[in-house]
């Protein structure tokens, strides 16, 4: 899924390189877009102060009269996050104590926020999503204040947790992809997160001038870093393992932060992980890529033509007009038993690509011409 400054989201399909389907619900930039792990649900918000959640619609049934195409709709809009109600001052006193009207507040930044960027995130687990460019009020006549908003996977239509930021805006979060045990001999005062999972999961914050670790059992930052770039954060990387943090700035530059080993805490392995998060670890997926890497490769691609195998030391009738190449893929149990036993061992001729030479640079005189005055 990608966001572009056209309003628009697309979903792609990754092995034919095709748009899926064209998601036109923005009104301006859509600076950040999360996949759901767990497949059901995209989010994307924009600088149009909202923030999106499509879900995955069920397939219709295949009628005889009208077949169904990659091209139809996937995903539908399922909520809008836009605006809150706060509490304006008191309009009118009665018997019954005093009445007070809500005015609707938004959520977001505008499309002055000083980013380009507003990089939402899911959870490893999916039971979490994090939107930053938060903008909060207590009340209707209060000071705005930065907020990241963390959202329940079983209600996304109010955040459950704010997360206050220092005076600048929030432009990204980034999750650790690893999952931690939870933390023993923790002070009660800090247990009160508002989260009541089995395991731990840490999260990055970046504001435009900082960047600020949190994690899913305290309700205070791990840490906080400030003042390591010159110009605005754009972006935030987790390695697979959790022990660096890689940050990126319009300044150019990139900076490396490092933890030591089990600083954050323990690992949970797959084995100790909950079945419902273990397919998300990174040895997991990585597995599962070698796995599919190992089938792949099982099949080879030779190029064919009708008559058998090119020969590629014979050249084509015209020179200037090469014959295409016909591909044709085949498996080794669909090798014909004509060929050659040597055909799978032949070394792959380089191809040479012969780029011109730029012609040099020719110096030429110009006569200066005088302007005449005006006549006036």
């Amino acid at each position: 899924m990608s966001g572009s400054v056209d309003n628009q989201c697309m979903i792609w399909d990754v092995a034919t390189g095709k748009v899926v389907q064209i998601l036109n619900d923005h009104q301006h930039f859509v600076q950040g877009v999360a996949w759901d792990p767990a497949g059901e649900y995209l989010a994307s918000i924009s600088s149009d102060r909202t923030c999106r959640i499509y879900a995955r619609q069920s397939a219709p049934k295949k009628s005889k009269k009208r077949k169904i195409t990659a091209v139809e709709s996937l995903f539908t809009c399922r909520q809008v996050l836009a605006k809150t109600e706060v509490a304006t001052p008191t309009i009118t006193t009665t018997t019954d104590g005093n009445v007070k009207a809500f005015k609707a507040q938004h959520l977001f930044h505008d499309e002055n926020m000083p980013s380009f960027f507003r990089r939402l995130a899911w959870s490893p687990d999916a039971s979490l999503l994090i939107v930053p460019s938060g903008l909060y009020k207590m009340a209707h006549d209060a000071p705005s204040f930065n907020m990241t908003y963390i959202y329940s996977r079983k209600d996304l239509s109010r955040p459950c947790i704010h997360l206050p930021a220092p005076s600048k805006p929030v432009v990204a979060v980034r999750f650790c992809p690893a999952i931690f045990a939870l933390v023993k001999n923790v002070a009660e005062k800090d247990m009160s997160s508002g989260f009541s999972l089995p395991y731990r999961l840490v999260f990055a914050v970046a504001t435009v001038d900082s960047l600020i670790v949190y994690d899913t059992q305290r309700n205070c930052p791990i840490v906080v870093f400030a003042g390591i770039h010159y110009a605005a954060i754009t972006d935030i990387a987790w390695s697979a393992d959790g022990r660096y943090v890689a940050v990126s700035s319009q300044d150019g530059y990139c900076s490396l932060l490092a933890f030591s080993k089990d600083e954050l805490g323990t690992r949970l392995s797959c084995n100790e992980a909950p079945a419902n998060v273990s397919s998300c670890l990174p040895e997991t997926v990585l597995a599962n890529a070698q796995q599919s890497l190992t089938a792949t490769s099982a099949e080879m691609s030779l190029v064919s033509e009708p008559g058998g195998l090119v020969d590629h030391d014979q050249s084509p009738p015209d020179a200037a007009c090469p014959r295409p190449l016909r591909y044709r893929r085949i498996t080794l149990a669909a090798l014909p038993a004509s060929l050659p036993p040597n055909v799978l061992e032949q070394p792959i001729l380089p191809i040479s690509i012969s780029v011109p030479s730029p012609s040099p640079l020719k110096t030429r005189k110009i006569t200066p011409v005088a302007l005449a005055e005006d006549s006036r």
